[in-house]
C-alpha cells in the first residue's frame, strides 16, 4: 500500500535541452510541476538529478522553483542508482516506494527503474509526467518499465491514492492542483 510516510518524489532530468525537445514537452513539465506541488502538499520528500548538466543545462526554471531546495544529484550515469551520491542518498532516507518522474522514459528513467527495482524498491512510474523525444520511445520506455514490474499511475491517480480520503485541507489543495 502506498503511504506518504514511505515514499519518495524522483524528478529526473528535466533540464534544458531534454526538457524542450521530449514529446508533449509543455504538458510533460506542468505535470513535473504538479507532481512536485503535490508532494509539498502531502509532505513527501523529493530529489532531483541532472544528467551531465554542464553540456545538456541545468534543471529548468518551472521545475527547480517548486523543489524549493530539494536536493539536486548531478551524475553521468543514466541510472541514477550508479551515482553514489544519489545510493547514500537513497539508503539514508530509509523509503520502500519511489515514484518516478522525468525525461528520457527509454533511457534514464528505464534505467533507473529497472536497477530501483533490482534493488527491492516498489517503482510507481508517472506515464502522464514521463518522456522522450518521440512517442515511440516513450511507448518503449513505459512498456519496458511495467514488464519490469513498475507499477504504472498518472498524476491525479497517484496524488488521490496517497490522499486517501477527501474533506481535508489537504484534499482541498490536491484537488486545486488537478483541476
Amino acid at each position: 500500500m502506498l503511504t506518504t510516510a514511505h515514499t519518495l518524489l524522483l524528478v529526473i532530468d528535466v533540464q534544458g535541452k531534454l526538457a524542450d525537445l521530449a514529446w508533449r514537452a509543455e504538458t510533460i513539465q506542468k505535470n513535473v510541476g504538479t507532481l512536485i506541488d503535490g508532494a509539498k502538499v502531502l509532505g513527501i520528500p523529493m530529489v532531483a538529478t541532472e544528467q551531465y548538466p554542464k553540456g545538456l543545462g541545468s534543471t529548468i526554471p518551472s521545475i527547480i522553483e517548486k523543489l524549493d531546495g530539494a536536493r539536486v544529484i548531478e551524475k553521468d550515469s543514466f541510472s541514477c542508482c550508479a551515482n553514489y551520491d544519489f545510493e547514500v542518498m537513497l539508503t539514508e532516507m530509509h523509503k520502500t516506494d519511489i515514484i518516478v518522474c522525468g525525461i528520457e522514459t527509454h533511457v534514464c528513467v528505464y534505467q533507473t527503474v529497472r536497477d530501483l527495482l533490482a534493488l527491492g524498491y516498489n517503482v510507481h512510474l508517472v506515464t502522464d509526467a514521463v518522456s522522450s523525444r518521440t512517442e515511440e520511445n516513450w511507448k518503449l520506455g513505459v512498456r519496458n518499465c511495467e514488464k519490469l514490474g513498475a507499477k504504472l499511475t498518472g498524476v491525479e491517480m497517484l496524488l488521490f491514492e496517497l490522499l486517501r480520503v477527501s474533506g481535508s485541507d489537504q484534499f482541498k489543495a490536491i484537488s486545486k492542483l488537478v483541476k
